[in-house]
């Protein structure tokens, strides 16, 4: 007996022994390795690619022991524009291979998100009430014919009738991409020439689970983001387009007889991401070229290092193409210093209202009536219904803040049936409020805005009657249940209404300034529609994405930053068939410095959350005027050069720039990165007095320009000189603009300075941090 237990103990030591030296087991992750650039030259082939995939296997063998790991390792060989990889690592193994002189950044394979707020025609941005003259960008770039433009997303519903392709030509012959087939039948035409999926820096990080998900090897949209972006781009004239007979119309792209492509890029969620940078590197690496002429991309992350950003590097590589590459800013407004995709070389667009709304009366029993927003349903009977605040129908043992806002599971049916559910925006998504009340067994859900949402209102496609008011009309709803015994109230169906004053207004969702990363440069640069879009769906997918919701429709509203995006991509787009010849700074700066900051009132634009005026902040240089970008009369170019110098200024060394550049480039001595010649002027802080320059070119008729100052209260502002003649197109011209502190302050201030020669107003804002004498 003596002699068994000792063996056991024995059998344990070394157990024990065992576990406590042996080698840890090291978890590998997807990293980036980010190289630079390639410079393959004119005849590049097949064989050129694979070469550089043998090296990547040849370097990543050096690190991890063996050609077999390696190439099991790899997961993207980046071979045709960007030099990189994605490969599965080790931590130490990722972080020696930073150490490499050829090697620019190491960094994780990052998740990121879609920019909309989920619950079309194309808005009349100049306020022609509907009608497109005959002198309008629309036209005269003749609906963006046969401009290439492509969206990184969640794919597209091949079959929506916004990708139609009667009437048009064969597909230009400069377009290398093609259209990836399917189990699903998937096809492209004449109008949607490309589709490619791009997953597996998605399934490296959702692991073996997502390797047989069959949606997964599809281009096909079953989401509905990416067909609706798509279509807000350059979906083809559909007419009798409408949600549940809402807001009836011709839908339009921004481009509607350009040519489209989808790069797949985005996934179902894990932790909340669903697009991965190795995937994203990957799909621009192929956009350049499969020879797209504008990229639009509604998604994002944490703003970061730009070269810790695959976004950003993808982007970089296409600015360096003449590729515009315009994104969303993010729907984290309006706390402040949320804007993402903040690199210089991206547009970032900001989202605001429009002057259409889907008009829902909430009807109390006093005579008070509410303007509130929906796409529901009309209410059982023409009677008014009990209300009850959802705090009072809370389930037992369930936190009252959590069922004030209908989460899953808080609200007792024997207290909401039968009765209007009052519940409080915030956390849980708004239709999913609209569940928890139809299994409450609610007639109808009044939503009331909390205090950061403010005055924005979003029509949904409820699951029962519904409306959503702003955040004073619910303190007066809530107070009118609390003073009296027998609330009662009724929701009326939502009705479509045009030429809404004011309008536009900023979202409130959408992602604010200053820039976190280089805060000399403002972003947002402009802002453009992003509340209640309609545009097309995919039809694969529920309007509410609930999986127990059958519905099907073939158009929807969504909002965010998602939906402002696609509209800029669209004017983009008909700017490159205009000017084929503009770079994409000087497009960018076309839409920045004729942008307005007004409303259809005249008046200053409002934040959409409260009744204050909205700042540059928020919306940067201001709302998109697309007839007045095709003649701007001054732009701010930036050259490559310009670039890598602000990359110099950015710490990155010579040997990095090079890399960039693909070739040798010596950073100057001396850089003012309030010089960098963007088409806004940002002061962090001022102590005293400092000057900046700035750079203009003429791409309109001979002319004489004065400039013409707006000086914020604390600050002096002086400009030299202040007349600007130029006698040629493509001349440029050099301005020193000073600005001096008068009065110390901590606030910001904001001013701004026009340049104009009678007809073109060139307007460029100026924002001044913190100012001290």
């Amino acid at each position: 007996m003596r002699s068994g237990k000792h063996s056991m103990f024995l059998l344990l030591s070394f157990i024990l022994f065992s576990v406590l030296h042996a080698p840890a087991f090291a978890i590998k992750k997807s990293y980036i390795v980010y190289m630079g650039s390639h410079e393959h030259g004119e005849g590049v082939t097949d064989a050129d690619f694979d070469l550089v995939t043998q090296i990547h296997h040849e370097f990543v063998k050096s690190y991890v022991g063996s050609s077999e790991k390696a190439k099991e390792a790899i997961i993207y060989s980046y071979t045709r524009h960007i030099n990189g990889f994605a490969a599965m690592l080790e931590e130490k193994e990722a972080a020696d291979i930073a150490k490499h002189p050829d090697v620019v950044s190491v960094f994780l394979n990052k998740g990121r998100k879609l920019h909309t707020t989920h619950s079309w025609e194309f808005m009349d941005l100049e306020g022609n009430d509907g009608v497109i003259p005959s002198d309008s960008l629309f036209r005269k770039a003749k609906y963006g014919e046969d401009t290439i433009i492509a969206n990184f997303d969640t794919g597209v519903w091949p079959e929506s009738p916004s990708f139609r392709d009667e009437g048009m030509g064969p597909i230009p012959s400069r377009w290398k991409g093609t259209c990836q087939h399917d189990h699903t039948g998937f096809r492209c035409n004449r109008k949607l020439i490309g589709a490619r999926y791009f997953n597996k820096g998605y399934m490296a990080h959702a692991g073996a689970d997502a390797k047989f998900n069959r949606t997964l090897n599809t281009a096909r949209d079953y989401e509905g983001h990416g067909s609706h972006t798509l279509s807000t781009i350059g979906g083809t004239f559909v007419p009798g387009a409408n949600v549940f007979g809402l807001g009836n119309g011709t839908a339009e792209g921004g481009s509607p007889r350009a040519r489209v492509a989808t790069y797949k890029v985005c996934w179902p969620p894990i932790d909340g991401n669903e697009c991965f940078d190795a995937d994203i590197m990957a799909a621009f690496d192929m956009a350049i070229h499969d020879g797209v002429d504008v990229l639009s991309l509604s998604l994002g992350g944490n703003a970061t290092d730009y070269f810790d950003d695959g976004l950003s590097i993808g982007a970089f590589h296409a600015n360096m193409k003449g590729i515009p590459v315009i994104c969303s800013a993010g729907n984290y407004g309006p706390t402040p210093a949320t804007v993402f995709n903040v690199a210089p070389w991206i547009l970032t667009v900001g989202a605001s209202t429009l002057d259409r709304q889907f008009d829902s009366v909430v009807e109390l029993h006093n005579g008070q009536r509410f303007m509130g927003a929906s796409l529901s349903k009309a209410m059982p009977e023409d009677k008014l219904y009990p209300l009850i605040n959802a705090a009072d129908a809370k389930a037992a043992n369930k936190p009252v803040e959590n069922a004030t806002l209908c989460m899953r599971g808080t609200i007792d049916p024997e207290k909401a049936r039968g009765k209007i559910l009052v519940c409080l925006r915030g956390v849980t998504a708004r239709v999913e409020k609209s569940l928890v009340a139809l299994e409450a067994g609610a007639a109808g859900m009044i939503l009331c805005n909390d205090e950061l949402s403010g005055n924005e209102l979003i029509a949904d496609p409820h699951l029962l009657p519904a409306s959503q008011i702003n955040y004073k009309d619910g303190l007066a709803v809530y107070a009118f249940m609390n003073s009296t015994k027998n609330p009662l109230g009724y929701i009326y169906p939502p009705k479509t209404k045009l030429q809404i004053k004011p309008a536009p207004a900023m979202a409130a969702f959408s992602s604010r300034g200053p820039n976190t990363v280089t805060p000399e440069i403002l972003k947002p640069d402009v802002i453009a529609p992003g509340v209640n879009i309609i545009a097309a769906y995919s039809e694969g997918v529920s309007p509410t994405n609930l999986g127990f919701d059958k519905r099907r429709v073939p158009f929807i509203t969504m909002s965010g930053t998602s939906m402002s995006c696609p509209h800029v991509a669209g004017v983009v787009g008909l700017l490159k068939t205009l000017h084929p010849d503009w770079s994409p700074a000087v497009i960018k700066s076309a839409l920045m410095t004729t942008a307005r900051t007004r409303d259809n009132t005249g008046k200053p634009m409002l934040d959409g959350g409260n009744d204050a005026k909205a700042t540059p902040f928020a919306y940067g240089s201001g709302h998109i005027r697309p007839n007045r970008a095709m003649d701007p009369g001054l732009v701010y170019d930036l050259t490559n050069n310009d670039y890598l110098n602000f990359l110099c200024f950015s710490i990155y060394n010579q040997s990095q720039i090079e890399m960039f550049n693909g070739a040798r480039y010596r950073c100057p001595d001396i850089i003012n990165i309030l010089d960098f010649n963007y088409p806004t002027i940002t002061i962090p802080k001022l102590y005293g007095s400092v000057s900046v320059t700035r750079r203009v070119k003429n791409v309109g008729p001979p002319g004489t320009y004065t400039a013409r100052l707006k000086v914020p209260a604390r600050l002096s502002i002086s400009v030299e000189p202040n007349v600007l003649k130029f006698d040629n197109i493509g001349e440029e011209k050099s301005f020193k603009l000073t600005v001096e502190v008068t009065r110390p302050g901590e606030t910001t201030a904001f001013g701004g300075i026009t340049w104009s020669d009678g007809k073109r107003q060139v307007r460029s804002p100026i924002v001044v941090g913190g100012v001290r004498g």
